[in-house]
């Protein structure tokens, strides 16, 4: 903003938040007349319990009532109320923005808070902002909420929320008999529309060997000492955003060599390793690190600066190589995400396609391991034609679960379609310009 020619920074609008509370069930004991509080001896502390909090520091009590129900009763995990929550406050925040309350429900449809909520997570699906699939759970997290709300007797049975459609789909086994599901959706639900083509983990793609490169050289001049390395993991180790914010000093001192890949080591990662990291779905396993990568990671350990952060650690948090300049976990322990990473990637986009490497543009830390994947498919081919062990290697490597044999195959199919690709592209350059592209890549052109 200018104001007499002066650039004026304004303050930036605080929204709705997401916070992890200690919940310690109480009962309710009269004592000389009078109501007391006392903690219940039968019933189990909740740690990281998702509450949402207003912008002016109040409580939405009844999402939040809706999530401690559901964690009391035990039939829903703590990782699934935190998703839906995170989902529920997406929402909050748009209500916020828009000056709406979440019971704003004219007859006129096109008022109604969850119509225009659907049409803003329409707008931003289509312009890239966020995934089909985001867009299609962020909906539904809606009327997971407004469908308890409304069972509790909070809202009027008269109230115009939704249209509930009935819905039956026809489908066939893997022996090959026609199988029937129906049930029940409403008219603002969102359909996952993926997009076609082929992707990886979480639909995304990697990135080539030259785009890897010129982002790892540009973080390592114009990013963060920690990005730097998360990201040379991501490329290198194939380890999924949470595992990295997890990771132990110990885990990279207990490394050990790879009897038949020299200049490799393996690390233990999961539940089952000693110390523990965090996996997705809790499996244990090894991954690959390049011993000069783990050297590297070794000697940021011991930098000032990394014990700095340390001293400024809670203890829980002081064997966590990676710290935050506050000396916090860049990650929540047990998930997959991460702010303070989210937030220095924004900042490091920017710069990046500003210092002219487009790759930035789009790109995504979980890209890193996607390239990860990819490369170590194709060297796995390239050095056995049997897919199967191709498969088993590759899965192996990233950690999937047993049960994830097609999510590994994507990457075999992936690179196996690569040189079809190149020979289309072969083509179409040699009908309209009559030169071979190995002609113009020799050339480099």
């Amino acid at each position: 903003m200018l104001w007499h020619g002066h650039r004026i920074d304004l303050p930036e609008i605080i929204l709705a938040t997401l916070e992890r509370i200690r919940y310690v069930p109480h009962y309710v004991e009269i004592v000389a007349n009078t109501p007391k509080y006392q903690p219940s001896d039968s019933r189990l502390a909740v740690e990281g319990l998702p509450q949402i909090f207003w912008s002016d520091c109040m409580p939405w009590r009844e999402a939040n009532l809706w999530a401690l129900e559901r964690i009391s009763i035990g039939e829903t995990s703590l990782k699934t109320i935190a998703s839906n929550m995170n989902g529920l406050l997406n929402y909050a925040k748009f209500l916020e923005q828009h000056e709406l309350h979440w019971l704003t429900f004219p007859v006129r449809k096109a008022e109604r808070c969850l119509v225009r909520y659907r049409g803003s997570l329409i707008k931003m699906r289509d312009s890239g902002q966020i995934s089909p699939s985001t867009a299609s759970e962020y909906m539904r997290n809606c009327v997971m909420f407004y469908r308890w709300v409304k069972g509790k007797g909070l809202l009027s049975p008269q109230l115009p929320l939704w249209r509930d459609k009935p819905y039956f789909i026809t489908y066939f086994d893997q022996v090959g008999f026609e199988r029937s599901l129906n049930g029940v959706t409403t008219d603002i639900s969102i359909p996952n529309r993926s997009r076609l083509g082929e992707s990886l983990e979480d639909g995304l793609l990697p990135v080539s060997a030259t785009d890897r490169d010129a982002i790892l050289n540009h973080a390592k001049t114009s990013a963060t000492l920690e990005l730097y390395l998360m990201l040379s993991l991501g490329f290198f180790t194939g380890m999924r955003l949470g595992s990295i914010c997890d990771l132990k000093i110990e885990t990279l001192k207990r490394a050990i060599p790879d009897p038949s890949a020299q200049g490799l080591l393996r690390m233990t990662l999961g539940p089952g390793a000693s110390p523990p990291v965090h996996t997705k779905f809790d499996v244990t396993g090894q991954v690959w690190i390049p011993e000069a990568l783990r050297d590297e990671l070794l000697e940021y350990a011991n930098s000032f600066e990394r014990v700095r952060r340390e001293a400024a650690a809670v203890p829980k948090n002081r064997d966590l190589l990676f710290l935050t300049r506050f000396g916090n976990s860049y990650g929540r322990r047990g998930s997959d995400q991460s702010s303070a990473v989210n937030v220095e990637m924004s900042s490091f986009r920017k710069n990046g396609v500003a210092a002219g490497i487009p790759a930035l543009r789009t790109f995504h830390f979980h890209q890193s391991r996607c390239t990860f994947g990819t490369e170590l498919a194709r060297l796995a081919l390239g050095a056995c034609s049997d897919v199967a062990i191709a498969i088993a290697v590759v899965g192996r490597a990233l950690l999937h679960a047993k049960n994830s044999e097609a999510t590994t195959f994507k990457y075999i199919k992936f690179v196996q379609a690569a040189p079809i690709k190149q020979a289309l592209a072969d083509s179409f350059l040699a009908t309209f310009t009559g030169v071979h592209s190995s002609v113009v890549a020799q050339h480099g052109g």
